[in-house]
């Protein structure tokens, strides 16, 4: 294949392949769904969330920027929105796990109590241990999606950016 020249394969990176500005297929993280996703500042409007994170000076090894990402107030701002699902979401769930099995074998009789014909106590409830585990998927889910998704990509897309950079100074500067 003569040099620069591209074959058909490389030039189609899929569906709409080739677009040029925002959605372009070569942003990796791009979420054209999710532009403009950010809690609500409790009015009903969306409040924004950037990364805040400046593009460090001179050379920095990819551990500073990682490190600088990692300080940011948007990085601690997605942490924080994490754990504010994850901690009640795991202590409830538990919870009602641990009172299901303590309820199987210390009350037998009651886990035992017909609901109907050959449905009992026991059986809904271990059926609700399934049904709660696909609701908190999907609400764990969802909640990223709504809540963290966005903030996450735009911080990653601050560190791709940092790297590149870095990497094209180094390029540079190895080329004199």
């Amino acid at each position: 294949m003569a040099a620069g020249k591209e074959s058909s394969v490389e030039k189609d990176d899929g569906c709409n392949a080739g677009r040029d500005g925002p959605g372009d297929l070569r942003d990796p993280w791009y979420d054209e769904l999710a532009t403009g996703w950010s809690e609500s500042d409790g009015v009903g409007t969306p409040a924004p969330m950037s990364p805040a994170v400046p593009v460090p000076e001179g050379d920095r090894s990819a551990t500073d920027i990682y490190l600088q990402v990692q300080a940011s107030e948007a990085f601690q701002e997605v942490r924080r929105r994490y754990r504010r699902f994850v901690v009640p979401g795991v202590a409830v769930f538990f919870t009602w796990y641990v009172a299901y099995v303590v309820t199987a074998t210390s009350a037998p009789g009651l886990m035992a109590r017909p609901v109907t014909g050959a449905v009992n106590v026991a059986m809904l409830a271990g059926l609700g241990q399934f049904v709660t585990t696909f609701l908190l998927t999907w609400a764990y889910a969802r909640h990223a999606r709504l809540r963290r998704d966005r903030a996450a990509l735009d911080l990653r897309w601050t560190v791709f950016e940092q790297k590149r950079e870095r990497e094209l100074r180094q390029g540079a500067s190895g080329d004199r």
